[in-house]
């Protein structure tokens, strides 16, 4: 006697919604990832382009050409941490991202990253 193999319709509707729920999700996540990789790039492209003399707002200039040629417009160079560590100059951010979801469900990350090698 063979039996019968696959899913059963309640099953399919089950997967689906999962399905659906984790590609909307991917949707909305994913271009903000995106967004801080090539910020993170960018501060530390900006860090070994500098050098230790540079001031804050030469700086701020270096890294507000990297994020034109990435396309990175809501992100200003004044949110940059600019500090000095053993003579180097450290680049830092840190900021919260609301992505919303559906209805009243939001996603809240929270983006850091620094040029300090911690």
């Amino acid at each position: 006697m063979k039996y019968q193999r696959g899913l059963a319709l309640s099953q399919l509707i089950v997967w689906g919604i999962v399905i659906a729920l984790v590609a909307v999700l991917g949707m909305r996540v994913v271009p903000s990832t995106i967004q801080y990789y090539k910020l993170k790039a960018a501060i530390e492209k900006t860090a070994k382009q500098v050098g230790p003399e540079a001031t804050v707002p030469e700086v701020k200039k270096t890294f507000e050409r990297y994020t034109n040629v990435d396309g990175i417009d809501d992100f200003k160079p004044d949110r940059l941490d600019i500090t000095k560590n053993a003579g180097k100059i450290v680049i830092s951010f840190d900021y919260d991202e609301k992505i919303p979801l559906f209805h009243n469900v939001s996603l809240l990350i929270n983006y850091k990253a620094s040029t300090d090698g911690k």
